[in-house]
């Protein structure tokens, strides 16, 4: 059987499969070359991340596939429920990148909690000229110890990052409409535990806590956060979202940087991808990835080794 990773899997997602005798082809297809790419090479399994869509055209035209895997948690770019209802498997990995996404956010607020993400590229081209003037205008950095993290959707994700929040010294105060008490379990180099509950309260109350801010959501229909939520919110905020593109509305965070509402943010995710807005690009509150939240060695290791365990209790 052949497995088709089009946007890429691990070399140990490769060997697992590879060892309980798949083909595996890490061939980039263009989107509108797949369907036929499938058909002519008997596709089994289509594995995608973000950039390949899995739509009800190419599901119908490919009776070979009996697998579709998305290398991570959100699956917007699959119609998951057309391809269950033809009988399709579709799996995911929600659990492998959870601590690499958290990661990201808190590098994030680490750097805009001390101005790193604009000193670091000020001082390169002003450091020996104007090293006093720097040194000044980012000399106002703020701790994350003894603040409120603020998150909104309180799934792996967010938990994880309530976990790095908690080792920081973080008071954690989450939102989540599914879920209303949970435990996280705090796991330390030399074996110890500890565990901490967390009870979940309104996004109002979140909104009107939070120092932090971070969104960990799936894509929606409607803004989470939006004009409103901003009014909301105390002054001088820092927020993050290594969500999805279009859980934040990116006009009124602008507007909400300018009125000192919120003081910087971090966004990882675009309402445009890959063209984020050139209003976002040049804006110094701003800290920016290219949508990496999951892009770490580690995260990629695991997330090819579970979709390949998962392919081979389904097909084997």
């Amino acid at each position: 059987m052949k497995v088709l990773a089009n946007d890429g899997v691990s070399q140990s997602g490769i060997d697992t499969l590879e060892h309980a005798g798949f083909e595996v082809i890490t061939t980039k297809v263009a989107q509108e070359q797949l369907q036929n790419y499938i058909n002519q090479n008997e596709i089994t399994v289509l594995l995608v991340r973000s950039a390949t869509t899995v739509r009800k055209d190419l599901i119908d035209n490919c009776p070979s596939l009996k697998v579709i895997g998305r290398g991570g948690v959100g699956m917007d770019n699959i119609d998951v429920d057309y391809a269950r209802s033809k009988g399709l498997n579709v799996i995911n990995t929600p659990a492998a990148s959870s601590h690499s996404v958290a990661e990201l956010v808190f590098g994030h607020f680490y750097g805009l909690a001390r101005f790193l993400h604009n000193s670091n590229r000020e001082m390169p081209l002003e450091g020996d000229a104007n090293f006093k003037t720097l040194k000044k205008a980012y000399a106002k950095g703020t701790e994350l110890k003894g603040k409120t993290l603020g998150v909104i959707g309180f799934g792996r994700i967010g938990q994880a990052t309530a976990k790095i929040a908690i080792g920081a010294g973080m008071k954690v105060v989450a939102f989540d409409p599914y879920i209303e008490t949970t435990d996280l379990e705090l796991d330390f180099f030399d074996g110890q535990k500890l565990s901490f509950k967390i009870n979940t309260v309104s996004k109002e109350e979140v909104l009107k806590q939070a120092d932090f801010l971070t969104l960990h959501v799936p894509a929606q229909k409607d803004y989470v956060i939006d004009e409103a939520e901003f009014n909301q919110m105390k002054d001088g905020v820092i927020i993050a979202n290594a969500a999805r593109g279009g859980v934040i509305n990116e006009v009124a965070l602008v507007k909400a940087i300018e009125s000192g509402k919120v003081a910087r943010a971090a966004l990882d995710v675009f309402e445009n991808e890959p063209k984020p807005e050139i209003q976002l690009l040049m804006n110094s509150a701003l800290s920016l990835t290219p949508h990496t939240g999951a892009a770490t060695n580690e995260a990629q290791d695991r997330i090819g080794t579970e979709l390949a365990d998962q392919i081979i209790s389904i097909l084997k």
